[in-house]
């Protein structure tokens, strides 16, 4: 059995990758408000996950991923799309 990894042993394993991760999304958002046409849905959602980064509460990958995700119980008759899209539409 392996011993849990200590913060310290986290952040010196980790914290680049995650920094890296950071700065795609700046710039992704960078990209995004020099665009001209309005947001969606996407966007909604994806505002709604990184506010979920800043609350500091446990469990936020699971609160990001329920950001995106459509929170219904009943399948939908048929596919609006050929492909997923990443958010769910019904969430704004």
């Amino acid at each position: 059995m392996h011993k849990p990894l200590t913060r310290q042993e986290i952040l010196d394993l980790y914290f680049v990758e995650a920094r890296h991760k950071l700065i795609d999304i700046g710039a992704f958002l960078d990209r995004v408000a020099r665009a001209d046409g309005d947001d969606d849905f996407r966007m909604a959602a994806f505002h709604c996950a990184l506010a979920e980064l800043t609350t500091r509460e446990p469990h936020a990958a699971q609160r990001i991923l329920l950001a995106f995700s459509d929170p219904t119980d009943e399948p939908i008759p048929a596919a609006l799309t050929k492909a997923a899209c990443g958010a769910w539409p019904g969430a704004v």
